[in-house]
């Protein structure tokens, strides 16, 4: 149950991401943080939502995030208000990895205490 509730949420979190990076400009949530804080961020929390949700496939993961981060940044090119650059893709794809180490020390720490069949 566990898993299936993290899956849901990382796949929702994608779906999130890339919906604010390719709409308008003008749909673009307002935030109080740097626009590469918060670009950093929301990769480290996909990914971490990730290796919660598929645990034995971090290879995938960090491939995913990387290959999002810059395929959404390409995808920008649809929207006549956005404009991708490479350092933005970089930024998200730091971000991923370190959401994706910090979701694999947290999920060895929290699988001490989850049943078998949910670690």
């Amino acid at each position: 149950m566990t898993t299936r509730l993290f899956r849901v949420g990382a796949w929702l979190a994608l779906i999130a991401i890339i919906f604010v990076t390719v709409s308008p400009i003008g749909l673009r949530p307002r935030d109080l943080v740097s626009t590469n804080f918060d670009r950093a961020a929301a990769y480290a929390v996909l990914s971490a939502l990730f290796v919660f949700a598929y645990p034995r496939r971090r290879w995938m993961v960090a491939a995913l995030v990387v290959l999002a981060a810059g395929g959404v940044e390409i995808f920008q090119f649809l929207s006549p208000t956005r404009h991708p650059q490479l350092m933005d893709a970089a930024v998200k794809a730091v971000g991923g990895m370190t959401g994706l180490f910090a979701g694999i020390l947290l999920h060895t720490g929290a699988a001490r205490f989850l049943p078998d069949d949910q670690a």
